[in-house]
C-alpha cells in the first residue's frame, strides 16, 4: 500500500513540475513576444531578429512569428533570411497578400534573375485554387461535405417524394466531389507545409558544381536568396534544380531547407 501511495505521489509531484515548466516556458516566450515586437518599433531590428528567432528555436512555427521574422530580416539587409522566412510564412498562408506583397519585394533584391519553366495552365490553376484556402480551412470543408454527404444520402433514402430523392441523389454527387477535392487540397497543403525539398541560398555567392566534388567543374554561380528545389543528397552535398531547370550541385551548408 506504501509503494502504492509513494508511486502515486512521484507521479503527482512530476505532474505538477511538468506543468509548472510549461507554464514557465509560456511566460519566457510570451516576454520574447513582448521584447521582439518593442524591438522592432524602436528600429532596433538586429534585437527584434534574435528574439524571434529565439521563439522559433523554442519549436514555435506560426504565420506570424515567420512573417515578423522575414520583416525584421528584411530591415537589415538580410536578404537570404528573409526570403527564407517569408517563404515559411507563405506555407502556412499561401494567400496572405501581406507576405506574397512583402516576399516579391525581398525577391527583387536578389541577384540573380531566372526565368521560370512555364507551366502547364492546369496546373496553374489547380494551384492557385489549392492555396486559395489553408490546410485547416479544406479540412473543415471536407468534414462539412461529409456531414451534408449523410445528409443527401438519408434525403435519397428516405425521401417519399420523387423531388426529395432527387435532391438527395444529386446533391450527394456533388457532396461526394466537393469531399474528395477538398480532402486531396488538404493533404496537398499538408504535404507542402512537411515538405523539405524546397531550399534558400544563405552564402553571398556559391558555385553549382558538376558533381558533388570540390574539385568538380563549376556550371553556374547562385547567389544569396535564390530558392531552389532539393532532388538528392549525398555527403553533404544536393543535388538541386532552379525554376529555369538548371541542375548540378552545391554543399548542402550553403542553403537552409524551408
Amino acid at each position: 500500500m506504501r509503494n502504492i501511495r509513494y508511486i502515486l505521489a512521484t507521479a503527482f509531484a512530476l505532474l505538477c513540475l511538468a506543468a509548472a515548466s510549461a507554464q514557465s516556458d509560456s511566460l519566457s516566450s510570451m516576454a520574447r513576444w513582448e521584447r521582439a515586437q518593442q524591438a522592432y518599433v524602436d528600429g532596433d531590428y538586429a534585437r527584434a531578429a534574435e528574439e524571434y528567432q529565439a521563439i522559433a528555436d523554442g519549436g514555435e512555427y506560426s504565420l506570424k512569428l515567420h512573417y515578423n521574422l522575414g520583416n525584421a530580416y528584411f530591415k537589415l539587409g538580410n536578404m537570404g533570411r528573409a526570403i527564407l522566412h517569408y517563404n515559411r510564412a507563405q506555407r502556412l498562408a499561401p494567400s496572405n497578400e501581406d507576405v506574397k506583397h512583402n516576399l516579391a519585394l525581398a525577391e527583387a533584391q536578389t541577384k540573380d534573375r531566372i526565368t521560370a519553366v512555364p507551366e502547364f495552365f492546369v496546373r496553374t490553376w489547380v494551384r492557385a485554387l489549392q492555396n486559395s484556402m489553408s490546410c485547416t480551412a479544406w479540412s473543415i470543408l471536407s468534414l462539412v461535405a461529409a456531414a451534408l454527404l449523410l445528409v443527401m444520402v438519408l434525403l435519397f433514402l428516405l425521401g417519399r417524394r420523387l423531388v426529395v430523392r432527387k435532391v438527395g441523389f444529386y446533391g450527394g454527387v456533388v457532396m461526394v466531389l466537393l469531399f474528395v477535392a477538398a480532402t486531396s487540397f488538404a493533404v496537398a497543403e499538408r504535404n507542402d507545409i512537411l515538405s523539405r525539398e524546397e531550399a534558400v541560398v544563405m552564402s553571398s555567392a556559391i558555385s553549382v558544381k558538376s558533381s558533388p566534388d570540390r574539385s568538380a567543374t563549376d556550371l553556374f554561380v547562385l547567389h544569396e536568396g535564390t530558392k531552389l528545389r532539393i532532388l538528392a543528397e549525398v555527403d553533404g552535398w544536393y543535388e538541386i534544380v532552379i525554376a529555369d531547370g538548371k541542375k548540378g550541385w552545391i554543399e548542402s551548408r550553403s542553403v537552409e531547407q524551408i
